[in-house]
């Protein structure tokens, strides 16, 4: 196989066990107006249910990659995006197993948005599946939360982007911020890859005219307050496990360091305050710690 034609767009996605769902979201890929010139798909899970005729059946180039070792999302989609820059992909469009682009238009939309504007990404909304006028994952403005894409207001959100449901990269971005970090394997990875795309100085954000399906993600953020604050708690302990460690290393980082304290009060008056639950403060505790040392130990 030879390089990819000039101005060529990849698409990335990152399955594991969720065959059905993956059919469903390569048939809108597929779909697209503007075609996209070659898929990738990253299966973490295929000595268990392999995605590979799932995948075979697409119409359009495709590269089927096993990982035998579960490299999490994290690890799927760095390996994805450094083959669609091996393959010369100019554009890199990401999506994940469990959501799909809403329309056929999706990625025309973006690359129009991407060019109009001079951006180095741009993201569509992401949605929630079952209420499209909902957003998949609150939104925060200032110090309030937005749950509905008619709360947003304007066309384009500029500096604010989700990078694994539906983003579209310039190759000539991953030059700059890299691709996501294999340690954080599962949760946190997307917020240390848009820290780095802020602090790259391009221009990013988000295009209001394209929309992402994606399941509901709201209901780990707990509201306090009167929800002026929210504090994410997900539902099991592997998920917290990912998720505290790892933004423990995130506050850590250079941009993010401020708001560290604001973090500690928060989840003290979340675990203490509301939910009455000291010993699951001082769990958060320590698994924020552990990931400001950066012990990247699996679960």
């Amino acid at each position: 196989m030879g390089a990819l034609p000039e101005g060529a767009v990849a698409a990335v996605v990152v399955t594991r066990n969720r065959r059905e769902l993956l059919a469903e979201s390569l048939k809108v890929v597929e779909s697209q107006t503007r075609p996209v010139d070659h898929l990738i798909v990253v299966d973490n899970g295929p000595d268990e249910e392999s995605a590979r005729d799932v995948v075979e059946a697409y119409s359009r180039p495709v590269t089927y990659l096993p990982s035998y070792r579960n490299l999490g999302g994290a690890g799927g989609f760095a390996l994805g995006m450094l083959h669609a820059l091996a393959l010369g992909a100019e554009w890199v469009w990401l999506a994940d197993d469990d959501g799909r682009p809403a329309d056929e238009h999706v990625l025309e939309t973006l690359l129009g948005e991407a060019e109009r504007r001079e951006l180095a990404e741009v993201s569509p909304m992401v949605v929630n599946i079952d209420e499209p006028e909902k957003l998949a994952f609150p939104l925060r403005r200032g110090l309030t939360w937005k749950r509905t894409s008619a709360e947003l207001g304007e066309d384009f959100l500029p500096g604010i982007a989700s990078l694994m449901n539906g983003a579209l990269f310039r190759a000539s971005t991953l030059e700059v911020t890299g691709v996501p970090d294999l340690r954080l394997f599962f949760r946190g990875d997307e917020v240390e890859l848009h820290r780095r795309l802020a602090r790259s100085g391009l221009p990013f954000g988000t295009s209001l005219r394209a929309a992402y399906l994606h399941p509901n993600g709201s209901d780990e953020f707990k509201p306090m307050l009167g929800g002026r604050f929210h504090a994410q708690d997900p539902e099991n302990e592997v998920k917290r496990y990912y998720t505290y460690r790892n933004r423990g290393f995130l506050l850590s980082q250079p941009g993010m360091r401020k708001i560290g304290a604001l973090e500690i009060a928060r989840f003290g008056l979340y675990f203490v305050g509301v939910k009455r639950d000291p010993k699951a403060f001082v769990e958060w505790l320590r698994l924020v710690r552990q990931g400001r040392r950066e012990h990247f130990y699996r679960y």
